[in-house]
Order: C-alpha cells, then structure tokens, then sequence
C-alpha cells in the first residue's frame, strides 16, 4: 500500500518497524564502533532511539486521552 492509503496507526508501526532494523545493524561492536558506520557515536542509532522514544511518547499520549 502507498501512504495515502495508511492510518496514522500503519505508518507508526512501520517506521518503528525500521527504527528497531537500525538499531539491530548499527548495534555497536564489543570495542564500541559501530560496524556499518565505524564511528563511535553512531548517528544512525541515535536518530532511531530518539524516534522510538518520541512514538512511546506520542502513543502514550494518545491513551491518556482516552
């Protein structure tokens, strides 16, 4: 389906569905480099943290509205 055709609730879940594949592949190695990027400070990993974190936040606000 394209993104005309999705609720607000599909799109969430898919990019939460690739947020967490980031996070799987920039997973930093045992000498803390991340194996793609081969940085230290991945911004990769960093940017899909912050964008799980802000749909926990957004979908908490939508059952406390409720």
């Amino acid at each position: 389906m394209t993104a005309p055709f999705l609720s607000l609730a599909q799109i969430l879940n898919r990019l939460a569905l690739t947020a967490r594949r980031t996070l799987r592949e920039h997973r930093p190695t045992p000498e803390g480099t991340c194996p793609v990027c081969g940085t230290a400070g991945c911004a990769a990993a960093g940017t899909a943290r912050e964008i799980l974190t802000t749909i926990r936040q957004l979908r908490w606000h939508d059952r406390a509205g409720r």
